[in-house]
């Protein structure tokens, strides 16, 4: 049998740097109240969710994707024509074909980078993640581009108790590229597709193409349900993304989960015993659940106000749609 070369990438990867991308519109709770029939108190009780962030019509998943990217670029000094793949994480751009990814990597200038979407849900950075690391490892790129991006408000139902004040849009970048030490821990990632149904798209396509009234499909949640699943099983993974690392949640410096609920992120710090001394990101309180979007973001906010330097241990752990779920420890930059 003919023997296939095979080859090999860095001994380690590392996240080179951030960027980060806040539509122009705020929109506070006062502004969706009204429809839901509901208050201001009641949303900060129920999420933590202060405000939100929604895009203009100019805000394009693409447009919000190329400004994170860039300044991640900009932070981590990497040249977009180093990048060799760029992927995507996101569940609102509304074209099913071609990936956004492509379009992408020629604004930024790369070098026929490859360039492919991931559908994750919220849990979708994280996977991104996962997979630039193992690329850099395995020697099919040298840097690769992790963006989350959505514009959530396209799909959400301002009439929709459940679900009208917690959506948001944003984009988060990272460049990961080859280290000599070990900074992007193991993966903890999985599914849960018994729980398929609890966060969904409302309306199948094809139901609204034939509709006499068509309307653009909306996301759907079952938020208690959720919530006792998220609470209980994501700090499980959160202490397997630990021990995978050979990290103690007392040498951690940052928590940074995916900006679902506050009340979620305390539960898992709670369940977690997480010392006092680990900064724990809440950039939902500002911005909202943005997704795929949420984690870079949070990180971006934690650099801003200083919760946040490089060097820092911060485990990072997101969950969504499917239920799919991922978490890893990484190294800030």
């Amino acid at each position: 049998m003919t023997a296939i070369e095979s080859v090999t990438g860095a001994p380690h990867a590392r996240i080179y740097g951030i960027g980060a991308y806040r539509p122009s519109r705020v929109i506070p709770n006062s502004e969706v109240v009204e429809a839901i029939d509901s208050s201001d108190e009641w949303i900060q009780q129920r999420s933590g969710i202060k405000q939100r962030r929604w895009a203009t019509p100019e805000e394009t998943v693409q447009l919000m994707s190329v400004t994170a990217a860039r300044q991640a670029l900009e932070r981590s000094g990497v040249d977009a024509r180093q990048i060799d793949c760029v992927i995507v994480a996101t569940v609102s751009h509304m074209f099913q074909t071609p990936a956004i990814a492509t379009a992408i990597a020629h604004e930024l200038g790369t070098d026929q980078a490859a360039a492919f979407d991931i559908s994750a849900a919220c849990a979708g950075f994280c996977h991104g993640l996962a997979l630039a690391s193992d690329m850099v490892r395995g020697g099919s790129a040298g840097y690769a581009l992790v963006i989350g991006v959505e514009r959530l408000s396209d799909l959400t139902d301002v009439g929709d108790r459940g679900t009208a004040f917690i959506f948001a849009d944003g984009a988060g970048a990272a460049v990961v590229g080859p280290s000599d030490t070990p900074a992007i821990g193991p993966v903890v990632w999985g599914s849960d597709g018994e729980q398929y149904g609890l966060i969904q798209q409302r309306e199948d396509w094809r139901d609204v193409v034939a509709s006499d009234h068509p309307q653009m499909p909306h996301l759907v949640m079952q938020g208690n349900p959720v919530f006792r699943w998220a609470s209980f099983v994501m700090a499980k993974v959160g202490q397997q993304a630990l021990d995978r690392a050979g990290i103690r949640a007392d040498q951690l410096d940052c928590f940074v989960p995916h900006q679902a609920n506050m009340r979620i992120t305390d539960a898992m710090a709670r369940a977690m015993k997480l010392p006092d001394n680990v900064k724990i990101a809440r950039d939902i309180a500002e911005q909202g659940n943005t997704s795929a979007a949420s984690i870079p973001l949070a990180l971006d906010r934690m650099y801003a106000e200083g919760d946040a330097k490089t060097g820092d241990t911060a485990l990072l752990i997101a969950f969504g749609a499917g239920l799919a779920y991922a978490a890893q420890v990484v190294v800030l930059p």
